[in-house]
């Protein structure tokens, strides 16, 4: 680790390159949810789906200490409209990065090839109402958005848990930058998201962002006013958020 500092609430740990900060993250988030199952029965993770995930999944999915038959998992945001095999969707990379590598106790998918988006936004509402989250695993888009909450549709105090976004040109062409997709007009225009309060309502968040492009992200994330402007500010109001940075995705910060 380079340093370490606070911004308001938010605690920073900056490391020199994406592979120290994966497995330092994932370190500390074993650490935690060792901790956390001491106390309760079973957990509730929810995890995001992103290239910037890979080196914290890849160390956390190794970790024997954890109870994974314990944990119940969930993601927090899915496209509307990709084919049920599309390699793009979330639920895919999750399955391939995380479902498939330990054993929870359940693995809850956001349906987004069902019929009607709205019918698919309240039931998961219901299951996340049953089953509050403890713990976020999660990135910042390169328009500070966190899950799909970009700042055009972003709330701090949305009464909905889980909603349709419109998502915004920044966004959209992220995914073409991340190689998931191979045009702007191929990365679909809804999705499915968590809303801000419901992935701040865990306990606990660790968000993990890497690389040179979401260097101006982590700058407004830390130097912003906190607003819907820069959604991912709400991180800095947050009582036990962790941000694990490294030399690229920090670089402004000393400019």
């Amino acid at each position: 680790m380079e340093q370490d500092f606070f911004v308001d609430r938010l605690h920073v740990f900056v490391y020199k390159t994406r592979q120290e900060l994966g497995a330092d993250a994932a370190s500390m988030a074993e650490t935690v949810i060792v901790d956390m199952l001491k106390d309760k029965p079973e957990l509730n993770i929810i995890f995001a789906a992103a290239p910037s995930q890979n080196e914290f999944l890849e160390v956390l999915t190794q970790s024997e200490k954890i109870d994974w038959g314990r944990i119940n998992a969930y993601h927090m945001d899915e496209y509307i409209g990709l084919p049920d095999d599309a390699p793009q969707k979330f639920s895919t990379y999750l399955k391939e990065y995380l479902f498939d590598r330990v054993g929870f106790k359940t693995v809850n998918i956001i349906n987004s090839g069902n019929p009607s988006p709205e019918d698919e936004c309240m039931r998961y509402t219901c299951l996340l109402k049953s089953n509050p989250p403890d713990i976020v695993c999660m990135g910042i888009g390169e328009n500070g958005h966190i899950a799909f909450n970009d700042p055009p549709v972003a709330n701090f105090r949305d009464p909905m848990v889980v909603k349709i976004v419109t998502l915004d040109p920044i966004c959209r062409q992220q995914q073409v930058n991340d190689g998931c997709f191979a045009t702007l007009g191929d990365v679909p225009q809804k999705a499915i998201s968590l809303t801000i309060p419901a992935l701040m309502y865990a306990s606990k968040l660790f968000c993990m962002v890497p690389g040179k492009t979401k260097a101006n992200a982590v700058y407004n994330t830390l130097n912003r006013e906190i607003s819907e402007k820069c959604p991912a500010t709400a991180l800095r109001k947050h009582k036990k958020a962790k941000l694990f940075i490294d030399l690229d995705s920090s670089s402004l910060l000393t400019e």
